[in-house]
Formats: C-alpha cells, structure tokens, sequence
C-alpha cells in the first residue's frame, strides 16, 4: 500500500476523534454497572474492552514517541509506503463495514478479564487517544517509512511508524464494534 503520508495522518487521526466523539458520547454517560455488563460470562464488557486497548496503549505510545524523538531529524515524505509485514497486522485488524469477522487470539498479559477494573478505564482510554492525535501531528513532520517500532510480541520484528500508527488505529476500531455490539446486547434487555 502507497498512500500520500498527510492523507494517512489524515485519515488516522479522523479515526481517532471519531473514537473520542463516540467516547464522550455513548461510554462516558453510561453507569459502572452498564459499563461492566456482559452479554454472556466469556464477551468481555465495555471496561473490558477499553482496559485491553489501555495494556495496548501502554506499551505503543511510548514506542511511537521514542520513534517519533530519533526521526526528528529526518525529512518527512510525501509517500508512505506500507511494509509487507505492517500491512499484513493493520488489514487484520480493520473492520470492514462495521463487522470483525476474523477473530484472534489476545496474548494472555492483554486480557482484561477478571481484572479488578474501575470508571478510571475510561478516563485513561481518552487520556491515551488524545495522547495517539498529539503523536500523529507530530509525526506529520518525519519521515514515517524511517521510523520504526518494535512490536508487543517481539522487540526484533520492528514496523514503520506509518503502520504501527494503522495497526495500532485500526485495532482500536475494532474493539469500537465489539463494544457497539455489547450496547446492542444491553439495549436488548
């Protein structure tokens, strides 16, 4: 994938107001009964949700920040080009037309589950996706295909900035679905 770097900064941070929007929309109101309901003991809740792309958030906002530090030297380019890699792990997060159809195996330290959660979650979660516009302004003035950053998996397999950012962005959006399938679930009874 080639894209002009702007349109995808674009593209990126239109995604995420749009995660703040519906946050301050359709999350915060809710009580921190509805925010723990589930549709069934094995979906997560909302909190659920939020905490696992917090755990998320904790290890890639750093990392995108150091990157973002080393390259602001470089020059910022007028393409991005995705690696072969990034692309494979940020086309298998993106939801297509609102729907997760390929699901996937959260590593054990990302599940939220049982995890003694508070309304705090959600604070943190809109701390940390005002914290992802503030990078990817930044970023608007480096070279995305320069900067790289390692992934949770593996420090070795290291991404371009450009497709940590998708990646990252993208799987943000679908955990969004899942939790607008549990407002579903919950408007139901």
């Amino acid at each position: 994938m080639t894209i002009h770097s702007q349109e995808l900064l674009d593209d990126l941070q239109g995604i995420t107001t749009a995660i703040l929007q519906r946050l301050s929309k359709d999350i915060t109101p809710l009580s921190f009964q509805q925010l723990n309901w589930k549709p069934s003991p094995e979906s997560w809740s909302i909190l659920e949700c939020l905490q696992h792309l917090n755990l998320y958030g904790a290890f890639y906002l750093p990392e995108i920040k150091k990157a973002i530090d080393q390259k602001k030297a470089s020059q910022a380019q007028d393409l991005f080009k995705s690696g072969l890699l990034g692309n494979y792990f940020a086309k298998s997060m993106l939801p297509k037309d609102g729907v997760v159809s390929n699901k996937m195996k959260t590593f054990k330290d990302k599940i939220p589950a049982q995890s003694d959660l508070s309304i705090e979650v959600v604070q943190a979660f809109k701390s940390q996706q005002e914290q992802f516009l503030d990078l990817l302004e930044q970023a608007r003035k480096i070279d995305l295909n320069k900067a790289k950053t390692p992934i949770t998996i593996s420090n070795l397999i290291k991404l371009k900035l450009g497709d940590t950012f998708r990646f990252v962005i993208y799987h943000h959006q679908r955990h969004m679905v899942q939790i607008d399938n549990v407002l579903k679930e919950m408007a139901k009874v």
